[in-house]
């Protein structure tokens, strides 16, 4: 079933040689990638993000046009860099931690309308550059940088620095505040962490189409709980302050300002709370804390919000003049409101694209009354060219493609959406004008297509490197729900070898799916720990994405016991048509979500697990932010048996099986107090356990830790597990763990 690997299961306990070390090196094997695509409105120009190799850690500006890339800026050519990020604002290292950030230079950029002037911070100072011409120009401003954009005309520039709304001239001229604290705690033009962790709304202000006003986002966190985060490794430094919401408690208050570039002030009258036809349950709060998406069109500035409840969301117009609201669009749900990427958008026309339920489960869009096709699960809105609109959906949850639509056929009648992208795969896109940036993931890698008018017209380069070790696993689906499962055995493994001790890699978790037709950095490592003598499966079960209404949202009031039980149907039922599967020696592995499942299925199931590695695990759900786990679990003083049912720090005492603990201490997502909390708990239970603690180390492991880390739990594993070390030596069954 498997080819043969480049890197066998002999590899070097040297995370400096074989796969453990590349993966390391490359960050995942994200460097070398194409990100970050806008495209001009005439599709004439194309600027990108990439470094200049798979192992370059420094990213630059780029623009494809004429059929050819050109270097636009290198922060390295300008003697610069922020590799050692002791020049970056606090702010901008905070912004990059949410965006999943994890090299340095240029990590992102903004464009006029036109895409004829890019801004840029670097080192925390402002630089801009022409895509027609001439190397990129400092200009100096008022303090450090954070996300510069310039206005649609191309004129100014507006950023944010200790707190305050600033612009400056394209020319270097002029720095002004438009908007400035007007507390200790308050800032404008920066999101706040709920909106930018568990919302995906990473920016705080939008320019207006007329370059004369922004539409600018106070944040006011004086009332929201402080969490202190410190280096144990280097006592001298201070800690880093953060606000931090957990569930239960205050959130930020986000409010929204007309901001004049003449200097002019006027508030959004945003509601305050939903009317009678909002769900009712056991908890409700009307209340419209969250502030979810933002734009400013050609039609004035486009908000929408949602309850604390998360069970409504409207969409607002908003009258630039007055400050007024008027409601476009009313969502309700008796679980929570989906918020889906990319909407709502208004086309010029002005009818609004929102996310519908076309029919039976599905989750689709509605564009001005007309409803995308019952089966076809929508997952992004990518863009729009006039009132076509492009996005992604699926038929097969395995796959995602880009599709676009219109409302009305070239002959009249109803149209129907057309597919743009082929190849099996996970694919998405960029839109501008008659050109689409057509990013696709395949089993065969990535590639980056610029069609023009439906047509290839060129290819940008992917030059991330090639993992040392060739996926090849089989796609089963598995059980009565269909399971979609990947099953990774060792290319050195022959029919007649004797089973081998099997390793569930998932990740199960709300919002993410691991189940794809992907050659990606999850799907090499699964591989990996095949070669290492495992049979390795992967299995998307009830909460995660791509399935419909009910299946998403089944984890509603209990994260744990579905998602559990759809790995061990799938456990059983692949074992039971795969004899290279020991259902005696089962171990499991996770981070985040999945380190959450990994350590509650041997607590839960010791019959079945016999050990796990639990990496970051939000241990108790208290402690996670509100936006996102009150939309599961409610608010903890009204539900409180939700986050009894769903804590692992009640069950501690009933481990039997070995278990590693791995957290970064300088984790701001799933703080490291998750992983203490439970070690107490598991202690004071007289429960042993293995603890490796991650100096340093945030949410996102990057570099040598990375790879390190790989071989620790192969070898924590195969201890636990009874299994020799080497690759077809592991071919002889060892002992069961006892009890």
């Amino acid at each position: 079933m498997n080819p043969t690997n480049d890197a066998t299961a002999d590899d070097t306990t040297q995370n400096t040689d074989g796969f453990p070390g590349q993966f390391g090196r490359t960050h995942r094997f994200s460097l070398g990638v194409p990100r970050g695509f806008t495209v001009s409105p005439d599709g004439a120009r194309v600027l990108f993000l990439r470094s200049t190799s798979g192992t370059d850690p420094v990213s630059r500006l780029w623009l494809y046009e004429d059929g050819a890339e050109r270097l636009l800026a290198d922060p390295l050519g300008a003697g610069r860099g922020d590799t050692a990020g002791d020049r970056v604002p606090p702010e901008e290292l905070v912004r990059r931690e949410r965006a999943g950030e994890t090299s340095s230079g240029v990590v992102s950029y903004a464009t006029d309308a036109q895409v004829r002037l890019a801004a840029f911070a670097l080192d925390g100072e402002l630089r801009v550059v022409r895509t027609d011409g001439g190397p990129p120009r400092r200009i100096r401003t008022a303090g450090p940088v954070v996300d510069p954009r310039p206005s649609p005309d191309g004129t100014l520039i507006a950023y944010v620095s200790g707190g305050a709304l600033r612009v400056v001239t394209a020319e270097g001229t002029d720095d002004r505040a438009l908007a400035a604290p007007d507390g200790d705690r308050v800032t404008y033009g920066l999101s706040d962490h709920v909106s930018a962790e568990s919302i995906h709304r990473s920016r705080g202000y939008w320019w207006s189409p007329g370059s004369d006003a922004l539409l600018v986002a106070r944040v006011d966190t004086s009332m929201v709980r402080r969490r202190y985060i410190s280096d144990p490794a280097h006592p001298e430094r201070p800690p880093r302050e953060m606000a931090y919401p957990a569930a239960g408690t205050a959130n930020a208050g986000v409010s929204l300002h007309l901001v004049r570039v003449s200097g002019e002030r006027l508030a959004v009258r945003l509601p305050r709370e939903a009317e009678s036809d909002h769900p009712e349950g056991v908890w409700t709060d009307r209340s419209f804390e969250y502030v979810v998406s933002a734009a400013w069109d050609g039609h004035g500035p486009l908000v929408s919000v949602q309850t604390r409840d998360q069970r409504s969301v409207h969409v607002l117009a908003v009258d630039p003049g007055t400050g007024g609201t008027r409601v476009l669009s009313r969502v309700h749900d008796r679980a929570w409101v989906a918020l889906r990427p990319g909407t709502p958008l208004r086309l010029p026309s002005g009818a609004l694209v929102v996310p519908a339920r076309p029919g039976g489960d599905s989750q689709g869009l509605a564009f001005d009354g007309l409803e995308t096709p019952v089966g076809l699960e929508v997952r992004e809105v990518v863009g729009a060219d006039g009132d076509r609109v492009f996005f992604t959906a699926s038929e097969e949850p395995t796959e995602v493609h880009v599709w676009s639509y219109a409302a009305t056929s070239p002959g009249g009648g109803t149209a129907v959406p057309v597919r743009v992208s082929e190849a099996p795969g996970v694919h998405t896109a960029v839109v501008g004008g008659p050109t689409v940036v057509l990013d696709s993931r395949t089993p065969q890698g990535q590639t980056v297509t610029v069609l023009r008018d439906g047509s290839p017209a060129g290819r940008i380069a992917v030059l991330a490197e090639t993992p040392l070790v060739v996926p090849s696993p089989a796609a089963l689906s598995l059980g009565k729900r269909e399971l979609r499962s990947l099953l990774y055995l060792p290319s050195w493994h022959r029919p007649g070898d004797g089973p081998l001790p099997v390793l569930l890699n998932p990740y199960a978790g709300h919002g993410m799916q691991v189940v794809l037709k992907v050659r990606s950095w999850w799907v090499a490592v699964a591989q990996w720990f095949a070669e290492q003598g495992f049979a390795v499966l992967v299995t998307d079960g009830r909460g995660t994405p791509g399935r419909g209404e009910a299946w998403e949202k089944s984890v509603h009031g209990d994260r744990l016991t579905a998602v559990l039980d759809d790995q061990i149907d799938a456990l059983h039922a692949a074992a039971a048509r795969c004899s290279a599967l020991d259902p005696a020696r089962v171990a499991v592995r996770g981070w985040s979500f999945s380190g959450y499942l990994a350590a509650a299925a041997v607590l839960r199931h010791p019959e079945i697990f016999h050990a796990a590695v639990a990496g970051a695990a939000p241990a108790d759900r208290r402690l996670y932010d509100t936006h996102w786990e009150e939309r599961f679990l409610g608010h903890p003083d009204v539900l409180p048996e939700n986050y009894e049912l769903n804590s692992l720090l009640s069950e501690a005492a009933g481990l039997t099986r070995p278990l590693m603990l791995v957290h970064g201490f300088a984790d701001d997502n799933v703080a490291v107090a998750h992983m203490l909390r439970f070690s107490a708990a598991l202690l004071a239970a007289g429960r042993p356990h293995t603890v490796l603690p991650l100096s340093g180390a945030g949410h996102r492991v990057a570099g040598a830790a990375a790879g390190s880390l790989l071989l620790l739990e192969r070898d924590f594993l195969k201890k636990s597990l009874g299994v020799e070390h080497g690759g077809p030596a592991a071919r002889t069954p060892g002992r069961t763990p006892e009890s």
